[in-house]
């Protein structure tokens, strides 16, 4: 007789797919229009940054012209690059490459 555990299988295709869903990167891109200010202000407000974390990000999206703020799920980044973007500022969402 030969049985097959259900829940074992369930569990690994979920852990497949949350493993897989992770890999997001909400990325803030430079621009001449926005000021640090404004930016600092987005991601505090929208990210959940401390404004020292923000600051940090601004410095870094200024000097390289991009960067990843936030990772995690499409799901739960594409709400927040929806408002980044509602405010005047570029964002996208890229898949990490892993």
């Amino acid at each position: 007789m030969t049985t097959t555990n259900n829940h074992t299988k369930f569990k690994e295709e979920v852990d497949v797919l949350a493993e897989l869903d992770a890999y997001h990167s909400l990325v803030v891109w430079n621009d001449e229009v926005n000021s640090f200010d404004w930016v600092i202000e987005t991601l505090v407000d929208i990210c959940g940054h401390s404004p020292e974390q923000a600051e940090q990000c601004a410095i870094i999206i200024d000097s390289k012209g991009k960067y990843a703020v936030k990772d995690g799920s499409y799901d739960y980044l594409k709400p927040m690059c929806d408002a980044i973007t509602e405010r005047g500022i570029g964002a996208t969402i890229e898949v990490i490459a892993g």
